[in-house]
């Protein structure tokens, strides 16, 4: 390798291993509540199941407070404007905390109706209802994290994220265990230990955004205007988390519809993938800073550069996981379930889900290269259509899955696994093309 081969693989090592880190922190809180709560029972399991597709849907939809905050902050750094980058954090927060706010209340108020709608009955309901209607308060602080986050990503600092995240996730572990066995507040301690974890995150990422803030003398107050393009840039992607969480919230209606068993091994699976993800997602991160800052500086061939190397990442990144998965899918179960037959269909799923990462690897860092590069308009179309193309296959999977629990959720996994395969391809085709290299501080 060439020395700027080198050079460059350093810029991603130095961005990716702290957002790595960092990344696998966010997970570990639903996997430290996952392996807590499924000790209480498998309603409890199921119950959070549904809970926390809720919260993953609510706060994935505005992951645009941390993606288009790196990608627009990251062209700034590259244009040479420190200024102009930290004004469109800021702006970037403020949408963080009015957005939090007109969520939160109305989730809490509805999250019988909501847990009913996605298919919860019984004692799984009652459980699902009272941890969403605790974990919604969290919401707030969930989205200043996530802008914040996307801020110092912008300015090329994963390190303080991972700082935060990792003093995050131990707080929550350790308030999970107290509430939930040491005062016997069951699931609902749970979601309590959550919410001061997640509040206490987002404290500490906004005294470190003011104190930047304030060095380059850029605002701090909100501007109606400024905060109102920062909304409206945030639209596309927007629309294609939508799509997306369309896509997850599909799944888990046809696993509700399974049963109990299917669903608390589902919520297991998915919580392990939900892992592997952000996992994958590190090299992603490095490629929305790298290619937003190469795109601000107008050098379009370090951006192709870019690419080329974080997706060979990428690729033998997923491969390795899949190697680990492969090798730990009888292990794992017994970590979050005492059920047998809840391990028993998630041993199964995890085969599906260990072969199906490399196409992970290549989907996730060319959708991080993309977003870097501010090409939102078409993630989101793309996205949509996606979205209609994987109504066929959820639906044979509904139709036509075996009875049985272990071998309907591994057809239900490889039907979502068609669907990275078709996202796959599509992100290809986009990023051989030219129309996503736009040069400039602004796109």
């Amino acid at each position: 390798m060439d020395s700027a081969g080198d050079s460059r693989s350093r810029e991603v090592l130095r961005l990716a291993i702290p957002a790595f880190i960092a990344l696998i922190a966010e997970p570990l809180f639903l996997l430290a509540d996952t392996a807590i709560v499924g000790h209480l029972g498998t309603p409890e399991l199921a119950g959070l199941g549904l809970a926390s597709t809720v919260l993953l849907t609510v706060v994935g939809v505005f992951v645009f407070l941390a993606y288009g905050t790196t990608a627009v902050v990251a062209r700034h750094v590259g244009a040479g404007s420190s200024r102009g980058a930290l004004t469109a954090g800021v702006d970037g927060t403020w949408l963080a905390i009015v957005l939090g706010l007109l969520v939160a209340v109305p989730l809490a108020a509805l999250a019988p109706g909501v847990c009913r709608a996605l298919g919860g009955t019984g004692a799984a309901l009652d459980a699902a209802v009272s941890y969403l209607r605790i974990a919604a308060f969290g919401i707030p602080a969930m989205l200043v994290v996530l802008a914040c986050t996307g801020v110092l990503r912008g300015l090329q600092d994963t390190r303080t994220p991972l700082a935060a995240s990792v003093a995050g996730f131990t707080a929550n572990a350790l308030l999970n265990v107290l509430f939930v066995y040491g005062f016997h507040w069951g699931i609902a301690g749970s979601a309590i230990g959550t919410v001061l974890a997640q509040v206490g995150m987002a404290c500490w990422l906004v005294l470190v955004l003011w104190r930047q803030v304030r060095r380059a003398d850029a605002p701090l107050r909100p501007h109606p205007g400024r905060v109102l393009r920062a909304a409206r840039g945030g639209i596309p992607l927007l629309l294609r988390t939508l799509a997306l969480r369309a896509v997850l919230l599909l799944t888990t209606w046809v696993a509700t519809g399974m049963g109990v068993v299917v669903l608390a091994a589902h919520q297991v699976t998915a919580t392990i993938w939900a892992f592997l993800v952000f996992a994958l997602d590190a090299i992603a991160i490095a490629a929305q800073a790298l290619t937003g800052r190469a795109l601000g500086a107008g050098d379009a061939h370090e951006a192709r550069e870019l690419t080329r190397l974080m997706v060979r990442w990428g690729i033998w990144s997923g491969a390795v996981l899949g190697v680990l998965v492969l090798a730990l899918h009888r292990v794992l179960p017994p970590l979050f379930t005492s059920d047998p037959q809840v391990r028993a269909a998630v041993s199964t799923a995890l085969v599906v889900l260990a072969l199906g990462q490399m196409i992970c690897g290549y989907v996730f860092v060319l959708d991080g290269i993309l977003i870097g590069a501010g090409d939102t308009r078409w993630l989101a179309g793309s996205m949509a259509a996606l979205l209609v193309a994987y109504l066929p296959i959820i639906w044979a999977v509904r139709q036509f899955a075996p009875a049985a629990s272990s071998p309907a959720l591994a057809w239900l996994w490889i039907g979502f696994t068609g669907f990275l395969t078709l996202r796959a391809a599509m992100l290809g085709w986009r990023a051989r093309g030219d129309d996503w290299l736009v040069l400039g501080a602004t796109r």
